[in-house]
């Protein structure tokens, strides 16, 4: 009665192609570092539109060989120990004529089998995670706000009221089996007792005594009374408890700000497009409350919505300082610095009307590059611009300012990854 039954549950659901979900997330997390950089390799020759889709991933085999014991080779094998008289530390050894020694040569043969590398389908969730790991938004700040204090739900133990989805299965059969055994400890005992006695009698007599009578009554009565003892009382009934505990919130701005200008032609425009798209990915798959605010300019600029600001096509001049003012308006229009982490990131080839540049440099150093937390410049264009030399100069001054040149789409994940890798982490 004082043994305690230990439940445990295996999981043995079966993913497609009748694959352990267990198995697949063991292997998963222990050749991690082989299947990220898989991944890294498969995303510079995949098509943006296909960036969520499942891959196909190919792991070396030597990369997942786990050792193994198996017998050495046999026959005679001339071997240099230290301390011989023939050789001495740097002396170079010949390599042993005819293929001979452990290495089994080069030749070709007609026998054996060659050795595959290993391939798997990466899910579209798995590839994502994957893709996204070890990115982060640079200087992330918790900011408190009364007005809109968030809530997180934690447990607070158990209740005895509850929804029947909270019903503590577990802890309730617990609590029923403590109380049946309080409630029928001492009947059981009494009537352990009571048949101990009842079978002494028996064996005296005939069992029609008024003696063994009584002893037959009590013990129905007993048992009647033991049977009376609920199964399950409401009083067992446990339920989980959880209460709400306000906690800081991260409220973060992304703004994108993009050239349409007739400088930025197709390949350009598909470069900054490019970046963009990987970076609203990133955004929306990480961080659940994140405002994005989509910018296009060439002589004028515009506050668009998503599918205007990555599909409609423009053309004209260039003016970039249109889109910083808009952008500067918009923040302090509805995103305040105090209680918003406020990010850019603006993709542009560089080209710039007449001496625009230095106003863009001036619009950055004194309102919104104080603001921001992070303002990221990418310059579609191998050759620096009037725009990336005006840019250059806010460098020495801003940490968190980075700037980053692509000229190719093999260029657009390496360039992302280093402008927004985690704190600490090397790409």
């Amino acid at each position: 009665m004082g043994a305690e039954m230990a439940l445990q549950i295996i999981d043995r659901r079966l993913a497609g192609k009748n694959k352990s979900v267990g198995n697949r997330e063991r292997f998963v997390r222990r050749y991690k570092t082989q299947i990220a950089d898989a991944v890294r390799r498969a995303v510079a020759k995949r098509d943006i539109r296909h960036i969520e889709q499942a891959e196909n991933i190919t792991i070396p085999r030597k990369d997942i060989q786990e050792p193994i014991f198996h017998h050495g080779q046999g026959g005679v094998r001339d071997t240099v120990h230290p301390g011989n008289t023939e050789h001495v530390r740097g002396d170079r050894i010949a390599r042993p004529q005819g293929g001979a020694g452990g290495g089994g040569g080069s030749q070709a043969s007609d026998s054996g089998e060659g050795e595959d590398d290993f391939t798997f389908t990466l899910t579209k969730e798995e590839f994502m995670e994957l893709f996204f790991e070890d990115l982060a938004l640079p200087r992330l700040l918790r900011t408190h706000i009364a007005s809109t204090l968030q809530y997180k739900t934690r447990r607070a133990g158990y209740s005895h009221d509850g929804t029947p989805h909270n019903l503590a299965v577990l802890r309730t059969m617990r609590g029923a089996l403590g109380r049946r055994i309080a409630l029928t400890k001492a009947p059981n005992r009494e009537l352990k007792e009571l048949q101990d006695a009842l079978a002494d009698l028996l064996a005296q007599d005939d069992g029609t005594s008024e003696a063994v009578a009584e002893l037959q009554q009590r013990i129905a009565g007993l048992q009647a009374r033991m049977g009376k003892v609920a199964f399950l009382d409401p009083l067992d009934l446990r339920f989980r408890s959880r209460t709400k505990v306000p906690e800081p919130s991260s409220q973060a701005v992304m703004f994108c700000v993009m050239d349409v200008s007739g400088s930025m032609d197709q390949s350009r425009k598909d470069l900054a497009k490019r970046f963009f798209i990987l970076l609203y990915l990133f955004l929306t798959r990480h961080y659940e409350k994140i405002e994005i605010v989509f910018i296009r300019h060439h002589t004028q600029a515009a506050e668009v919505g998503e599918d205007e600001f990555f599909h409609s096509t423009e053309s004209g001049g260039t003016v970039v300082s249109s889109a910083l003012v808009l952008l500067d308006q918009v923040i302090r229009a509805r995103y305040p610095a105090a209680d918003w982490n406020i990010y850019v990131a603006q993709a542009s080839d560089g080209d710039n009307f007449g001496d625009d540049g230095g106003n863009c440099r001036n619009l950055l150093a004194e309102k919104i590059l104080p603001l921001a937390r992070y303002f990221a410049y990418v310059q579609v264009a191998p050759d620096e611009q009037s725009l990336w030399q005006e840019y250059s100069q806010l460098l020495p001054l801003f940490p968190h300012f980075a700037m980053r040149k692509v000229a190719e789409p093999g260029d657009i994940y390496p360039v992302f990854r280093d402008l927004f890798k985690k704190e600490g982490v090397t790409v």
